[in-house]
């Protein structure tokens, strides 16, 4: 039986049993006359008159029915000459695809299908190749990526630039959802907003003149009309779209989303084949519902559910006759979506779990016994895009209705194991993007899908404090306020519990593609699925890959939650069957992953830096400890134009990969695109250049494989078998023999973790900007209703104003507290945040594992460094306040864990990477800002923390020394003078987004609101620290006392241009980074004195001690630079104070108040809390400075000034243009008493010091001073030259120099000069 209308030689199985023609009366199977009436009611046979009678219709046999079958199916098709009459109006081929040859401006990459592409350059158009010129036409459009595209109709005259697109010429009409604009060459508002996974239909009424849109089936109205007609004029389908923006067209290949009554397809729907289709289709039903008695020799009709392939010989012929005609029809796409797709979901309409339908795994069977392979392969991939298609473009409705529906077929299909197989190998991940399956789109259009009638009662919080945010007294809620909360709170679990219901079904999914059991055919599922997924995060992690593999991040995010759930199911159920296991609440990666080169890492950079270095480096490391033998040939050194050539070529290898099964050759990875998923790209002239080598690419079997390539490893290559570890070969000694679970789970969850880092918590990120939005509203709303209820009743007009805002900040609010319930349920649930903690806990497990190995932790991924600190910010940040962490399961020692590793690793010799050196400090640097991770700092062994903090008070040079001057700080703020303060004085009314610190980073900022919380238990291991290694102290203090001298000076330089462009009359604008810096600046010169009061406060002996080597020297550079600043701040109308007055944005933190109180409080630590012989000391190197001015102290109280002015309230001294100058008076609420009068006294008694030295000192001749500074006394004499300078100066140039001044003769040792009495 040859194969009719498949188009190849390949013969079909040939199932017809021949006829003994010795034998008329029998078929060999049943009597002629039951298969004849068998035959009669599969096949019926229709005449003019009506159904034939049995006794009347002539006997039908198996020799028979290939011509009784192509009569029928003959039936009804139309003549070819009313065919062509249908295509009047329409001119181009039959097949409508987009033109990549011509007509189109800018780069674009475009499908193999010719209907997806994608934006490659600044604004890219493209059109069809067929135009029509009367009659109504439509074609739906699917939108992949939600941002600026103009989508439309224009004529072939229409000429397209990057800037001008669909819509910006004249004869060219489009419609912007993006902007929610129409456009033709002038712009007015139209329509709807669109969203990734919305159709857009395009119509187009050359009758009447007209152009309309649809958004899911929802016309948008008339959009244009009077559109220009006539002789020559046609419109061809086109789009404009910016860049990395895709979408996918459907003029008429596939059936139409939302046909539209009286509109015709640019492509005409196949409709011969698709009614042969829908007959043998319903043939095959008959066949399925029906059954031959062979006791009664009568034919009975049966329920299909049950329906079993048995094999009976009769019922295997009938169907072959039916395959060999509809097997060729369901390798085109139109027909395995409108006939086969549509008759599979019919199946499963009834409801029940997949389980209870085994109708479609014993069609799969069928399809496989009497199909050719590729037969089946072909209608497979089309079964497969037809159903993620029609997963990704559904609309949402309440019930999520739609997605259940295509999933529960999916799984439905997957659970056949030999069709599992086929698609896992072939399509799944190498022509779809079936990541897809598993995202859950947010709707962005909340009325649309039903979210009003699922939570009809909204709620938002709705108590703040002055700062803005939520009060830390929660006060009782009003009934009212109770009632919506609670209806909201019902309404957002009627929500989840619908989500959960997709959710699982996507596990399931997982499930059945994790599979280890069903090695009867091949191959287990699992380690196919490994394979492609490491793959597909290789093309991810890639920073050289195309744009159209890249998995967008909202994808992901789903995609990790239910692989979580779906490997920590096989890992539970493993440990069920094998109790050593290690359990998933405590799983981990062994570190033998990391460097025994089983598992690929694609060139990701390792803690010890590059692969090549450290096998070369720890060769003998690991032949000790881990009994690897690094093969010789891998560590040779190569030039840089080698590892150029070794890139390229594995670039080339990834294309050209082996062979699949049935030795078709596999489809490249580059060759993708997000509509219709990963197939061949089509570009223009301008992009094949982009795709040509520098140098041609090496074949593959030349290329240097330093592990085994992923498509090439088998079951035991992972699992491994006796006597061989598989992924875990090389376990080290520190390394426990307990077995943790199957091997092939260990790589999947190392996956995951690299997933997190790629893009997954970059997008927990960008979703909080909803409830962000929420808070932003609610405070908008309650500041209205405030104005509203102060507003006289005489100003009517001010009133409807404020009505109407208010109208619309609640319309606003009940918008978005139902998509953020939508986003709670799908992103940041209980659920997911469990998650996501159990994230967090792998990585610092795996950490701990690796940091026992010693120098191998080198070979440790950086980014299970970078996912162990960003989960946690993740879980701090962005999953509360809906969901508190104090509620997850050994939070607290979860905590410790990771202070453990923070206090460890930021000053990690093994560690080289700067930008990893610099997370780990911002890190901890956020860490000790929250009371209870601070906590968690203090409970880490002592050894541990007395290391940290060495580690932290080692010289700041070629350190991030700002992040460990600001972990120093939070030690101290709350113990400080006049340092209690959340928010500066002065920022209170403001709100606190514009109050961020500049310059730190966005935790950092968060950090800087929160409550002080001291940490004495590390104040005094500084203290200790400082104390004993005076060496140390020494270098501490003169890199703290350098930094604060260049980030005040720099402060002061870019005022100064600041206030220079201010003065000019063109009114300049400053730059906002130059602000930026400033701020910064400023910050870092309060930070750094803050950390000199903590030090003085804590070991004044450094200082005051002269015994203590540098003791002299430091409290004479710590004077000098405390009088620079209280001068350049405290000057009369100075530059500081125009600055301030300013108010620049940017500049909100720099005020009089943070740098004036830090000064203050290490003036009155050394002057009036001291010792007599340390104030002593003090005093007199403070006096003797020649930068001190008396007056600048007595700024501090504002003495001297009205008293009116001493007595402001805080915030009108911080605020206030009447303020002329600054008093410590003034903050009541900062600066207790009791500092108060230790100012006062600090001011008396420098007053009467500085009236008794100037008294006491006699005039000094030229002779007598310091021949470098001419400031002070001589006072040093050098060994052995025996010149002279005063100590200042000697001490400060024997710091870095150890040559004399004068005569460059090395100095030996320095003593005190004491002028003789005669002289």
């Amino acid at each position: 039986m040859s194969s009719k209308g498949g188009g190849t030689a390949l013969s079909r199985r040939n199932y017809r049993l021949a006829s003994d023609t010795e034998k008329p009366k029998a078929t060999g199977i049943v009597n002629e006359k039951l298969l004849s009436d068998y035959l009669h009611h599969v096949f019926p046979s229709a005449c003019k008159y009506g159904l034939t009678s049995a006794a009347y219709r002539k006997t039908l046999t198996f020799q028979d029915l290939d011509a009784h079958l192509e009569h029928l199916l003959s039936e009804g098709e139309l003549p070819e000459e009313s065919r062509d009459q249908a295509a009047d109006g329409r001119l181009g081929p039959s097949t409508v695809v987009l033109d990549h040859t011509s007509g189109f401006e800018g780069l674009l990459f475009v499908d193999d299908d010719l209907l997806g592409v994608i934006g490659h350059s600044n604004f890219s158009s493209i059109r069809a190749t067929t135009c029509v010129f009367k009659g109504k036409w439509v074609y739906e459009v699917l939108i992949s990526s939600q941002g600026l595209m103009q989508i439309g109709w224009c004529t072939l005259n229409c000429r397209f630039n990057q800037e001008e697109g669909v819509g910006d010429t004249p004869d060219s009409y489009a419609y912007d959802g993006n902007r929610v604009r129409k456009w033709n060459v002038t712009t007015t508002n139209y329509g709807k907003s669109w969203a990734a996974g919305d159709i857009v239909s395009c119509m187009i009424d050359l009758d009447d003149g007209t152009i309309t849109f649809c958004l899911n089936g929802q016309s948008l109205g008339t959009a244009f009309s009077n559109i220009k007609m006539g002789p020559g004029i046609a419109y061809f389908p086109a789009i404009s779209l910016s860049f990395k923006e895709s979408v996918a067209f459907n003029f008429g290949s596939r059936p139409l989303r939302y046909p539209v009554e009286g509109y015709r397809p640019l492509q005409d729907p196949p409709t011969a084949d698709l009614l042969k289709a829908n007959r043998l289709l319903g043939y095959m039903k008959t066949v399925l519902s029906t059954t031959i008695d062979t006791q009664e020799e009568k034919v009975v009709e049966k329920d299909s559910a049950c329906w079993q392939l048995h094999g009976e010989p009769t019922v295997l012929v009938t169907l072959a006759h039916v395959f060999n005609h509809f097997a060729p029809l369901m390798c085109k796409v139109y027909l395995v979506e409108d006939v086969l797709m549509n008759f599979l979901l019919t199946i499963l309409e009834g409801g029940g779990s997949v389980d209870e339908h085994p109708l479609i795994q014993q069609l799969l069977d069928l399809f496989w016994l009497l199909m050719e392979d590729y037969e089946v392969n072909e209608c497979l991939k089309q079964l497969m895009m037809s159903l993620l298609r029609a997963y990704r473009f559904s609309p949402i409705i309440p019930d999520l209705g739609f997605q259940i529906h295509y999933l529960r077929l999916t799984t439905a299909i997957l659970r056949h194991e030999k069709s599992r197989k086929y698609l896992l190998n072939n399509v799944l991940f190498d022509v779809l993007r079936s990541v897809v399956f598993f995202y859950i789109k947010t709707p962005l259009r909340v009325k649309e899908a039903g979210l009003e009638e699922l939570i009809p009662t909204t709620w938002w919080p709705t108590r703040f404090d002055k700062e803005g945010r939520d009060e830390h007294e929660v006060r009782e809620e009003t009934a009212d306020e109770r009632l919506r909360r609670r209806a909201y709170e019902r309404g957002c679990q009627r929500l989840k519990k619908r989500i959960e219901v997709v959710e699982e079904l996507q596990v399931q999914i997982l499930r059945l593609m994790l599979n280890n059991k069903d090695k009867g055919t091949g191959q287990a599922s699992r380690y196919i699925f490994l394979n492609k997924f490491r793959k597909f995060l290789q093309e991810n992690a890639s920073n050289r890959a195309n744009p159209t593999v890249l998995c967008p991040p909202e994808y992901m995010v789903c995609f990790l939650h239910r692989l979580i759930s779906a490997v920590r199911s096989c890992w539970d159920e493993g440990k069920r069957k094998n109790g050593a296991t290690v359990s998933s609440e405590d799983g981990y990666v062994p570190p033998q992953l990391f460097y025994n080169g089983k598992v690929d890492y694609f060139d990701l950079q390792r803690l010890g830096g590059l692969l090549s270095h450290l096998k070369k480096t720890l060769k003998d490391d690991l032949a000790s400890k881990a009994n690897i033998i690094i093969d010789p040939s891998e560590i040779l050194p190569s030039s840089m134009d080698d590892l150029d050539e070794d890139e390229e070529s594995g670039a080339a290898q990834r294309p050209l990969g082996a062979a699949a099964t049935g030795g078709a050759p596999v489809r490249p990875s580059w060759l993708s695109s997000p509509t219709l998923g990963r197939a061949n790209r089509f570009l223009s002239t301008a992009a094949v250049s982009l795709m040509t080598p520098r140098r041609p690419l090496a074949p593959p079997e030349k290329v240097k494989v330093r592990t085994l390539a992923v498509e090439q490893r088998t079951e035991e290559d992972i699992e491994g078998n006796h006597g061989n570890d598989g992924l875990l070969l090389g376990r080290p000694m520190e390394e426990p023999e307990q077995p943790i679970t199957e091997k092939s789970l260990l790589e999947i969850l190392d996956g995951i973790v690299m997933m997190y880092n790629l893009s997954v918590h970059q997008q927990l990120g960008k979703m909080v900007v909803v409830s962000d939005d929420v808070h932003e509203y609610a405070v908008a709303l309650k500041d209205t209703e405030e104005k509203i209820a102060r507003c006289p009743s005489r100003r009517a007009d001010i009133l409807d104003e404020l009505v109407k805002s208010q109208k619309v900040f609640a319309e606003k609010l009940n918008h978005l507290s139902r998509r953020l319930a939508w986003i709670n349920a799908t992103i940041y649930s209980k659920e997911k945040m469990l998650d996501v903690y159990w994230l967090l806990r792998v990585c610092i497990c795996t950490i701990e594992h690796a940091d026992n190995t010693g120098s191998l932790f080198a070979f440790n991924p950086e980014f299970y460094l970078n996912v162990a600190m960003n989960s946690y910010s993740a879980l701090k940040n962005y999953f509360s306040p809906a969901n508190s962490m104090d509620e997850l399961p050994g939070y607290e020692e979860t905590l410790t864990q990771l202070a453990a590793i923070l206090a460890k690793h930021f000053a990690d010799p093994r560690i080289v990477g700067t930008d990893i050196k610099d997370s780990l400090m911002q890190a901890l640097a956020s860490y000790v800002c929250y009371p209870q991770s601070l906590r968690a700092v203090e409970r880490i062994p002592e050894n541990q923390r007395v290391a940290m903090m060495r580690n932290l008070l080692a010289p700041y040079e070629q350190r991030p020394w700002a992040q460990t001057n600001w972990i120093l700080v939070r030690f101290w703020k709350g113990c400080g003078f006049g340092y209690r303060y959340t928010r500066l004085p002065h920022l209170l009314k403001t709100k606190p987004e514009d109050a961020t610190l500049p310059s730190l980073q966005r935790d950092l900022s968060i950090a800087s609101f929160q409550k002080p919380c001291p940490s004495l238990l590390l104040q005094r291991h500084m203290a200790e620290l400082l104390r004993h290694d005076k060496d140390m102290a020494a270098s501490f203090l003169n890199s703290v006392l350098n930094q604060l001298n260049w980030a005040f000076s720099e402060f002061i330089g870019m005022i100064q241009e600041i206030q220079q462009a201010a003065e000019r009359p063109e009114r300049n604008f400053v730059d906002t980074r130059q602000l930026k810096v400033c701020a910064t600046c400023f910050d870092l010169s309060v930070s750094l004195l803050r950390v000199l009061e903590m030090t003085v406060t804590l070991v004044p002996e450094i200082f005051l001690d002269w015994s203590r080597p540098s003791a002299e020297l430091l409290l004479r550079r710590l004077a000098q630079l405390l009088n620079q600043v209280l001068n350049r701040v405290t000057a009369e109308r100075n530059l500081f104070d125009r600055v301030v007055n300013l108010r620049l944005p940017g500049l909100e933190s720099v005020d009089h108040y943070p740098i004036l109180v830090a000064v203050t409080g290490i003036l009155v630590r050394i002057l009036v809390e001291g010792d007599r012989q340390g104030v002593a000391r003090a005093a007199s190197v403070l006096l003797s400075d020649p930068c001190f001015q008396l007056h600048s102290i007595q700024h501090l109280l504002g003495e001297g000034e009205a008293s009116a002015t001493a007595t402001a309230t805080a915030t009108g001294t911080a605020t206030g243009t009447e303020r002329k100058h600054f008093s410590l008076h003034a903050y009541t609420d900062y600066i207790s008493a009791e500092e108060e009068l230790k100012v006062e006294q600090m001011l008396a008694f420098l007053t009467e010091e500085s009236k008794q030295a100037a008294a006491s000192t006699a005039p000094t001749s030229e002779e007598d001073l310091c021949p470098i500074c001419y400031a002070h006394s001589i006072s040093a004499i050098f060994k052995p030259c025996s010149h002279k300078s005063c100590k200042a100066c000697i001490n400060q140039h024997l710091m870095n120099n150890k040559d004399c001044f004068f005569c460059k003769a090395t100095i030996l040792g320095v003593e005190d000069y004491i002028k003789p009495a005669g002289s």
